[in-house]
């Protein structure tokens, strides 16, 4: 399987760089490269990768809000984040986004190489710093967004799909692997935020990792 990947970062060097890191791996193959938001957008319309790698400082939008929209218009679409930005804030918006996976730049390139492909495969993946301050946040917080007997609640499928869900694939990838429609993937999502009092991707990994669904 090859990874067709779309670099998006406002700075050429960056680019290059990572150019000439990931073409080197056989089944990595960059198909084209944006220095804005906009840029990104279009690219992705144009070229439909299997995998955006994201800076989140780009000059017109973040690349936050460049992974929401690519999230709600091609969904099919992963995106890892590769940033210098390592605090909360950006890294739980990223999440929320839709971002599959998050990396820090300085981070050694066997690293971004394992994100890209756990995300390519509908995977998440956390750099582990990124990790360690998702689990703290959720035990500190000191609630559970739902006890147990509520994930005992959910049908067999609904579990199935919290799984795939929780491990960062879209409601196409979930209908295509069960082989349900996307709709009726929809109604699974709303049916086990609902059950399970969530009302974000984040707060869904949150409390899959609490219950040992996925480990992060």
């Amino acid at each position: 399987m090859t990874i067709r990947l779309l670099l998006v970062d406002d700075h050429a060097v960056v680019r290059s760089g990572l150019r000439m890191l990931l073409e080197s791996e056989d089944d990595l193959d960059i198909i084209g490269e944006a220095g804005t938001a906009r840029e990104a957008l279009e690219a992705v319309a144009a070229l439909h990768p299997d995998l955006a790698l994201i800076d989140i400082g780009l000059p017109d939008l973040s690349g936050i809000e460049v992974t929401r929209q690519i999230k709600q218009r091609w969904p099919e679409v992963s995106v890892v984040a590769l940033t210098i930005h390592e605090d909360e804030e950006y890294f739980f918006q990223m999440l929320q986004a839709g971002a599959s996976g998050y990396v820090p730049k300085r981070a050694a390139p066997e690293e971004l190489l394992t994100a890209i492909r756990a995300a390519a495969i509908g995977e998440v993946y956390l750099y582990p710093s990124m990790a360690k301050l998702l689990v703290k946040d959720y035990v500190s917080s000191g609630k559970e967004a739902a006890p147990l007997e509520a994930l005992n609640e959910l049908t067999d499928r609904e579990r199935e799909v919290l799984s795939r869900l929780a491990d960062g694939a879209s409601n196409q990838e979930i209908a295509d692997a069960l082989t349900i429609s996307h709709k009726t993937v929809g109604r699974h999502r709303e049916n086990i935020m609902h059950k399970l009092n969530l009302h974000s991707r984040t707060e869904l990994v949150k409390y899959a990792i609490r219950k040992g669904i996925i480990r992060p």
